[in-house]
């Protein structure tokens, strides 16, 4: 397993993207940070070289399918429903794509299983004991980054936030938080909605090292101190949120 060429090989492939576009940029440093992130998981659980190499190698391809659906999204002007997940997992399969980033055929199965379910609702039933490993590192790193770009790069044009500022919180929404329910996004309903479902994220993380790194960075309350809701209800409800989450994280440690 050689990451440096398997990185090589990334940027070649990347390349074919107009990488200038804030979307494809963004993108790509997704996928160089959650390399990353995938890795310091590996090594938190003791995990061997191997083992922390393949970890890395899932973290750069994790989302090879996603520069193809902005790409698509983009030429179509509207919000076309494609799983880059699944389509992740077609570019690495066709042709033997995946040979260009790893020669070992030992890991295929691993490494197409985690990027399959890294964006899913949930893990699919009936993966073996590794796949099913290497299928929570790669969801827990994707979604430590998300929270960085959360509290770093969302929510920062003003006419955002001024409807989100104006939101409310749907009930079911917010009872299945007060549950420590995975939200589902097909119930979101609100613009506030959307940010209890991504606060919610923490409901669907696995490893200790992820909670350490969100309480450090202290990524909950950076986020949620981007709003500053108007209704009295709402911000209490909001609070209530806060207050929750940050305990939540807290009894993970």
């Amino acid at each position: 397993m050689n990451l440096k060429e398997a990185k090589k090989e990334f940027d070649i492939f990347t390349k074919k993207y107009d990488l200038n576009f804030f979307k494809m940029k963004r993108k790509y440093e997704h996928s160089i940070r959650v390399m990353q992130n995938a890795g310091k998981i590996a090594e938190s659980l003791n995990l061997n070289k191997d083992e922390i190499e393949l970890s890395k190698l899932i973290g750069l391809l994790h989302d090879i399918g996603h520069f193809e659906t902005i790409k698509i999204k983009d030429i179509l002007k509207e919000n076309t429903k494609i799983d880059h997940g699944d389509l992740g997992v077609e570019i690495l399969q066709n042709n033997s794509y995946i040979r260009k980033f790893i020669q070992e055929e030992e890991y295929d199965s691993i490494i197409i299983k985690a990027i399959k379910n890294h964006n899913k609702y949930k893990i699919e039933e009936g993966l073996s004991e590794k796949e099913f490993l290497f299928a929570r590192i790669i969801r827990d790193a994707d979604k430590l980054d998300i929270f960085f770009e959360g509290a770093e790069m969302f929510w920062n044009r003003s006419e955002e936030v001024y409807e989100i500022n104006n939101s409310t919180i749907s009930k079911d929404i917010l009872n299945d938080f007060r549950n420590n329910c995975l939200i589902d996004r097909k119930d979101i309903k609100t613009k506030l909605d959307g940010i209890i479902n991504f606060i919610g994220l923490l409901y669907d993380i696995n490893f200790k090292y992820d909670f350490e790194v969100i309480k450090k960075e202290d990524y909950i309350n950076k986020i949620l101190d981007k709003f500053n809701i108007k209704d009295e209800i709402t911000l209490s409800q909001i609070n209530e949120v806060r207050t929750i989450a940050n305990e939540y994280i807290k009894k993970q440690l």
